[in-house]
Formats: C-alpha cells, structure tokens, sequence
C-alpha cells in the first residue's frame, strides 16, 4: 500500500519541531523500505497545536521524534530495526 505524508514547513512548526521530525520522516522511510509520497507543506493553520503532521489524510499535532516513531510504526505497519 501506497502511503502519504505531508508535514508542515510553516515557521511555527518548523521552529517547534518539524526539521527535525522530516528527518525522522526521511530516514525511517528508508531504513523500512516504505512506499510513501512525501510532501512539505505550507502553514497547515494550526500553529498553536504544532509541530503538524499528515499520514495517510489523518492529522496529527505537537509530535517529537520519540513520538513520531511510535506513530510511523501504527500507521506504516513496519517496526523500525
């Protein structure tokens, strides 16, 4: 299955998060062999609740790395190594 994420690059969430989270992103995408279209996107108009990130259509707020590899790990099916 075909997965999708995009992840807010407006400067609140990237300030609060999300370079660090895209780089999660990245290499959690690679290291599991996901099949995945990954998108930045602009202000996703929810910075009080950044940093913000989209899978599969589902938005999730106030994500860390610790956190967002919990939630690869439920969304993607695969467990990191």
């Amino acid at each position: 299955m075909k997965h999708t994420i995009w992840i807010c690059m407006g400067s609140s969430c990237f300030a609060r998060g999300n370079r660090r989270n895209l780089k999660t992103i990245e290499d959690y995408i690679e290291r599991n062999n996901i099949d995945c279209t990954l998108s930045g996107r602009t202000c996703a108009g929810k910075c009080r609740s950044g940093p913000i990130v989209s899978i599969d259509g589902e938005i999730f707020e106030q994500l860390d790395p610790d956190t967002l590899i919990h939630l690869l790990d439920a969304k993607l099916g695969e467990k990191t190594q």
